[in-house]
């Protein structure tokens, strides 16, 4: 009695492998090595960084040098400049690292202590809201730095000042909306999609 041959299984079909022409795919390589034309950009915004940090030191040291004959409104409107410069400082930070992970590389720098939760869960629509968010941020100190001196300056520069901060406030929301408007429909078709078996 012959013992029975096992079945093979059944093998899959063969998929056709295109051939990429040699132009196009170098093409395509050079566009995607051309993201490195932004790194220098991002690296150049350290030299705002710089310029923001001479800023805040030279605040800082009028506010010391002067605080026995500053007025408190001064005092605070000193302040108010140094947390503006602050929040620009960290909306540059927001900038550099997001944009150079999101369109240039990976950083490589994971494994260290310091490396911040935020970078890698950053995308380029968090960065816009992010970006609107730091703005009427400090438009909203610039407008409390403005009540603070109103009896300085003028009704028309105030009303503009607040006019100027109600507008970026609407922008954001806006851009918030639609962006929340743009992530509504992927989400439902991931969820709405029929199970396969």
């Amino acid at each position: 009695m012959h013992e029975p041959t096992p079945a093979t299984p059944p093998q899959p079909p063969a998929q056709a492998t295109q051939q990429t022409p040699w132009l196009e795919g170098g093409l395509e390589r050079l566009f995607f090595r051309a993201r490195w034309i932004c790194a220098p950009l991002y690296f150049g915004l350290t030299a705002g960084l710089l310029v923001i940090l001479v800023k805040f030191l030279q605040t800082a040291w009028v506010l010391v040098r002067d605080s026995y004959t500053l007025e408190f409104d001064d005092v605070f409107v000193g302040i108010l400049d140094m947390i503006d410069l602050v929040l620009l400082a960290n909306l540059l930070l927001i900038v550099m690292f997001a944009g150079y992970e999101n369109f240039v590389s990976k950083l490589d720098v994971r494994n260290h202590r310091d490396f911040p939760d935020w970078i890698g869960h950053v995308t380029f629509g968090d960065i816009k809201i992010k970006l609107m968010a730091s703005i009427v941020a400090m438009s909203a100190i610039h407008v409390l730095a403005d009540f603070i001196r109103v009896n300085e300056i003028s009704s028309r520069t105030l009303g503009w000042s607040v006019g100027i901060h109600l507008a970026f406030v609407v922008s954001g929301l806006l851009l918030a909306l639609m962006d929340r408007m743009m992530e509504t429909p992927a989400s439902h078709t991931d969820t709405t999609r029929p199970e396969q078996h």
